[in-house]
């Protein structure tokens, strides 16, 4: 049988071209169809509903916003989830909270079907080069039977035990990032701020120890002011959320987290939900203008 895709976003499209250019019978359903134009071409047959591509699919990947949208495709909570997902090896690609997967997993076992939480580390970029890399959880065999699926997505898979494992990891993974990006950013308007040479402080950053994918990545966005969307603010604050949930589950400090936090819902508020994580900096140059005005009438008053 084909497999099925559901969730063409900004990291699902790329991915479901990658299976489909690879040879991948392949179903997909999104929500909003003009997102389905490219896997198309790829090669991929467009159902009209996720009940077909369920029908249709031994193996069906889910790349879904929240654990909402998830739902509401699963048909969970209704007659639709058990014929949805008996007989299905479902696939959990987005990333929720580590209860919700547990929670759903046992709720997919329960109607007769297998489950495999598989969420992945990297932005857009890596989607697009098939450069992923995927955490997987579940059953042994439910995970041999997956990880050469998402070879063509992703170029390492870690097994990481049962469910909720892989969405454990991918948590810890995301507050790695969410803290690097936001002291690469506050670094970056350090330097500008003193008078730096912006590329050339990036030249210095790349030729360190320090320097990564993420960091060359993020720097020349910083760099060029270009805040054109792989990971997105609006995004990085759910992750944020999801990160804090469960580190407050087990009482776990995460005070870098929550000075995060802060400055994304302040990106936020500047009105850019949808640019990438990298427009942090936009919060940063806001509160150095507020304490230089502050300032400036302090010394005025006085």
């Amino acid at each position: 049988m084909d497999i099925g895709f559901i969730g063409l976003g900004v990291m699902g499209r790329p991915m479901a071209v990658n299976l489909a250019r690879a040879g991948t019978g392949l179903v997909v359903w999104n929500r909003t169809p003009a997102r389905c134009e490219a896997a198309r071409e790829a090669g991929a047959a467009v159902a009209a509903s996720p009940a077909e591509v369920f029908r249709r699919s031994g193996v069906v990947f889910l790349m879904l916003a929240d654990a909402d949208a998830t739902d509401t495709v699963l048909g969970r909570g209704t007659p639709d989830f058990a014929a949805n997902v008996a007989g299905q090896v479902v696939v959990h690609m987005g990333t929720t909270s580590p209860g919700y997967s547990h929670d759903l997993g046992s709720a997919v076992r329960a109607a007769g079907g297998r489950y495999v939480e598989a969420p992945v580390s990297g932005s857009r970029g890596p989607a697009e080069a098939g450069r992923l890399v995927a955490m997987l959880a579940g059953d042994p065999a439910d995970v041999d039977l997956v990880r050469p699926l998402v070879r063509p997505m992703c170029h390492e898979t870690f097994a990481c035990g049962p469910v909720p494992n892989a969405l454990v990891m991918k948590l810890a993974v995301n507050l790695f990032l969410i803290t690097m990006v936001t002291g690469l950013a506050e670094a970056f308007h350090f330097a500008s701020r003193h008078g730096l040479d912006e590329r050339l402080f990036v030249d210095v950053l790349d030729a360190g120890p320090m320097a990564s994918t993420v960091s060359r990545a993020k720097a020349g966005k910083l760099a060029a002011r270009d805040f054109d969307v792989q990971a997105s603010i609006s995004n990085v604050l759910d992750n944020n959320r999801l990160v804090a949930e469960a580190a407050r589950s087990r009482g776990v400090a995460s005070p870098l987290l929550d000075v995060c936090h802060a400055l994304y819902g302040e990106t936020l508020t500047l009105g850019l939900g949808q640019s990438d994580m990298a427009a942090v900096l936009r919060a940063l140059e806001a509160r150095t203008e507020q304490a230089q005005s502050w300032g400036l009438q302090f010394g005025r008053g006085q």
